[in-house]
């Protein structure tokens, strides 16, 4: 019988692998059948959901390398507990339904917490027999109205931490579910390329952008070690440009591109103009003078007086 069922799980699997060209590989820790079966729901008509043994999946994986040896790039990431999803559908609408489905649980002992758990303050419903758990966590509490209040915020667990007992008691006590589970997306294999599931939120924009950071970083390798490429060649002449033109402006040489150039450094006015500065007429504009005369500083007032002497003294002091 059990021989029997590996020879139809066998056959299930080629199948799978000949219809779909894409394998999304799922982690199911802390997933029940329930769960599954709602995830099976949701995907059907556009994928299929399938789990079994890891040592039985890597022994159908190398003889169906017969057929695809491209499959053995697949083969790393069958590990752990982990399941698999068949598709010819688009990637990211299947990963999106997949990650839709998750459920609050419970915190449960010697479980690593996937997320911060905290605490809010507020009456805990707790009477005041039970302050016990409180005073082993460190959690500084008092007695309202005949029931234990939380005084503040409380950062319980860490992300990472194994979840220990009495922060287990606490939580069920308070009916607090910290945690959602779910099937989580750990590497995408298409068309014989394997990647992380982060590649399916990449955007045009993004891919853009990491292209020419790329096109930048060729083109200043080339400038630098000497070896002309296609993305430092239009560096290459736009410096021998810059020399050309220094020589030419110093010189009586003149070439086409250079003679705009030298007619601005001829008469700057035009390039002022051409340029949107203001020119030499505005300057001597009416109202340019008038706003020259509004600056003018005025004649101090007690620098008047009479006619001066010889010597800059007043005459009155001469006939003193």
């Amino acid at each position: 019988m059990v021989h029997k069922r590996k020879i139809e799980y066998k056959a299930k699997l080629i199948r799978y692998l000949q219809e779909h060209k894409t394998i999304i590989v799922v982690t199911c820790d802390h997933v029940g059948s329930h769960q599954l079966q709602k995830v099976r729901q949701d995907l059907r008509g556009r994928a299929l959901v399938l789990m079994g043994k890891n040592t039985l999946v890597r022994m159908v994986l190398r003889e169906y390398m017969e057929t695809d040896p491209e499959i053995e790039k697949f083969l790393p990431s069958v590990r752990g507990n982990c399941g698999f999803i068949f598709t010819n559908d688009d990637v990211k609408e299947i990963r999106d339904i997949v990650l839709g489905n998750r459920l609050q649980s419970i915190a449960r002992p010697g479980v690593i917490a996937p997320n911060d758990v905290t605490v809010p303050p507020g009456p805990t419903g707790l009477d005041p027999g039970q302050t016990s758990f409180f005073q082993a966590l460190n959690i500084a509490t008092k007695i309202f109205k005949g029931q234990i209040e939380i005084t503040s915020k409380v950062f319980l667990i860490k992300k990472g931490a194994k979840v220990g007992n009495s922060e287990c008691a606490l939580l069920n006590k308070l009916d607090i579910k910290p945690f959602e589970y779910g099937l989580v997306v750990t590497s995408i294999f298409t068309e014989g390329a394997s990647f992380g599931p982060e590649v399916l939120d990449l955007t045009n924009d993004d891919l853009i952008k990491s292209f020419f950071n790329a096109v930048r970083v060729v083109a200043a390798l080339g400038l630098r070690i000497g070896i002309p490429n296609i993305s430092s060649i239009p560096h290459s002449f736009a410096n021998g440009f810059r020399k050309l033109l220094a020589l030419s402006v110093q010189t009586d040489y003149t070439f086409e591109a250079a003679k705009p150039y030298k007619e601005y450094l001829t008469d700057p006015a035009a390039y002022q103009a051409a340029h949107g500065g203001p020119s030499v007429a505005a300057e001597e504009s009416p109202a340019a003078e008038e706003k020259a005369a509004e600056e003018e500083p005025e004649e101090d007032e007690s620098s008047e007086g009479g006619p001066m002497g010889l010597f800059g003294d007043d005459s009155d002091s001469d006939s003193e």
